[in-house]
């Protein structure tokens, strides 16, 4: 069977669908993994698959900084290039970032085949410029196949974690009660100004009866700090869980808050949550806010733009969207179970499945 890199780094939104799209794999594949040191990779991926790092960049920056990005990166080109003729490597699978950048090119040198995702609306830098170096280009969402006329994307959906499609049980750390339960998260890094937000609210939840878990991410200080006197019963605070507890939470939960990543969206389809979206406002491109716009034209979704903790946008939005169900209104005037249906709509479920058939059909025989 062949040997496959993966060059996925960073974040969750490029592990997880690169996870499982090696999962779907039939058995006998050999897989190798390119990434970064001190990145998320280093907890996920060495005690399923062999790790390989390089340091990679991107272009940004002007001047002299852009001239020592550029050297970083023909470096790293040269170090793929001897990864893939040491492993033998028969065929290169991305889901984009800047670890994606050495792959593509070192597998053309090296006339390996070579396959990316993209999974944000927006494509991203490397994406737009490499992709037409690829075998072949999938994508997440139809809104960036439109915008990659070239490469005459596959859109395929975006790989979620086997978890997330599995019926899993809510965690017993969860509150408990009869309300709501709202879960709040910002990916694997966290969201600092998401996460303000949220705590902003918390009190006007827990007076309606609301039940919160609020995933705070690594880079929040405030997540190890005290609850405030009187929350304590229906609010819980974690900086991260794995993938069965993540699964359990999202098909529990009546109201996700979320950022827009495309890894976020895509797993809050797969468990059909209906989810007020705040885009990331620094992101690249800002694809946060077409990955945004993309769930809401499905009715998946509601966005709220990152303000002050103190404004009133992201308060009216929980109002309108948890008050009917706290009022016991008829199904019929429930507005979560209109996104429930969006999410339903958004969804695809065999993401993983058809990458993994995309590997197959290309891989050398």
């Amino acid at each position: 069977m062949p040997r496959l890199l993966i060059a996925a780094s960073g974040t969750g939104g490029h592990l997880f669908p690169a996870l499982a799209v090696a999962d779907a794999l039939p058995p006998g594949w050999d897989v190798h993994w390119l990434g970064v040191p001190d990145r998320l990779e280093r907890q996920l991926v060495p005690s399923h698959y062999p790790l390989h790092t390089v340091q990679a960049g991107g272009l940004q920056g002007r001047g002299l900084r852009r001239i020592l990005n550029l050297l970083q990166l023909l470096r790293a080109v040269v170090v793929v290039r001897r990864l893939i003729r040491r492993e033998g490597i028969a065929v290169v699978f991305s889901t984009g970032g800047y670890i994606a950048a050495p792959a593509i090119v070192a597998a053309r040198w090296c006339g390996v085949p070579v396959v990316l995702h993209e999974s944000n609306a927006i494509p991203g830098r490397v994406t737009r410029l490499l992709g037409g170096w690829c075998t072949k280009v999938a994508v997440g969402l139809g809104a960036a196949a439109e915008r990659l006329p070239r490469c005459r994307p596959l859109v395929t959906g975006t790989p979620v974690r086997q978890a997330m499609l599995q019926p899993t049980t809510l965690p017993a750390w969860v509150p408990t009660g009869p309300g709501p339960l709202v879960v709040a998260m910002g990916g694997s890094q966290g969201a600092v100004g998401l996460n303000r937000m949220v705590r902003a609210v918390m009190p006007q939840l827990v007076a309606a009866g609301c039940r919160l878990v609020l995933l705070g991410g690594s880079n929040d200080p405030d997540t190890a700090r005290p609850l405030p006197r009187g929350l304590a019963a229906a609010v819980v605070e974690r900086p991260f869980v794995e993938a069965e507890a993540m699964a359990g939470l999202l098909q529990h939960a009546d109201l996700a808050i979320s950022r827009s990543g495309a890894g976020a969206l895509s797993e809050l389809a797969a468990c059909r949550t209906p989810a007020i979206l705040v885009p990331y406002p620094a992101a690249a491109d800002r694809h946060q806010d077409a990955n945004a716009a993309a769930a809401a034209a499905v009715g998946a979704a509601v966005i709220v733009w990152q303000h002050d903790p103190q404004e009133l946008a992201l308060t009216m939005a929980l109002w309108r969207l948890l008050g009917p169900r706290l009022r016991g209104a008829a199904p019929a005037a429930d507005p979560l179970l209109r996104l429930e249906a969006g999410m339903a709509e958004l969804a695809v479920t065999d993401a993983a499945e058809r990458l993994a058939q995309l590997l197959q059909t290309i891989a050398p025989q």
